[in-house]
């Protein structure tokens, strides 16, 4: 990856951070690694930690930011989410969230909460 690509992926990880605090969400990692691969913001939502995977797009060229969470990625992130629960707290209920931020005219942020997770990914 360029580093202007990993430069503007933590750039815009860190303002969800930010979006996510200042909506009640405690950040307790950022760029968590398991095994399993990564996941870019682990927070505390109420009684639920959260797994969220920050996808983002400064061009409309390839779809909404949100689409490109595929099957596989959701499998990366239950089973580094798993890992990381194991090491913490294994009776954590918890979910998975997806925030989706385009740049084109202006900043959108779109936050999906408790995304489903097929079948086909367990």
């Amino acid at each position: 990856m360029s580093d202007h690509r990993r430069e503007f992926g933590t750039s815009v990880e860190k303002a969800v951070a930010e979006y996510l605090e200042n909506k009640g969400f405690r950040i307790l990692e950022h760029q968590y690694k398991s095994p399993f691969g990564e996941i870019d913001l682990v927070c505390q939502d109420g009684d639920e930690v959260v797994f969220v995977e920050v996808k983002a797009r400064q061009t409309s060229t390839f779809g909404y930011p949100e689409e490109s969470v595929t099957r596989q990625k959701l499998r990366h992130i239950v089973r580094c989410g798993l890992a990381y629960l194991r090491s913490k707290n294994p009776n954590t209920q918890w979910r998975i969230d997806v925030v989706a931020v385009e740049f084109l005219s202006k900043a959108r942020i779109t936050h999906l909460k408790a995304i489903d997770i097929p079948d086909s990914v367990w």
